[in-house]
């Protein structure tokens, strides 16, 4: 591993779309308290990850990892993938 790894982020989320070629859509479902009430509330966000052989497919769950921007809406690129 580079010296640089440990400054990248890391989501672990769940493959929900594979149609572009080479790209999978990654939604990335965070637990944060809410900033008034401090009760746990979930926030999803949608990543545009590269996935350049295609291993991933919907419902898989994965681990993405920030890199430099791919094209305009893509800037992380597929780790591995955890489970089928």
């Amino acid at each position: 591993m580079s010296e640089n790894t440990h400054l990248r982020k890391t989501r672990v989320g769940n493959v929900v779309s594979t149609s572009m070629d080479k790209t999978i859509v990654v939604e990335y479902v965070a637990r944060v308290p809410h900033p008034r009430f401090k009760k746990i509330v979930k926030r999803s966000k949608k990543f545009y990850a590269h996935d350049e052989e295609g291993k991933a497919a919907v419902g898989d769950k994965v681990r993405i990892t920030e890199t430099k921007p791919i094209s305009k809406k893509k800037c992380w690129v597929l780790s591995e993938i955890l489970t089928h």
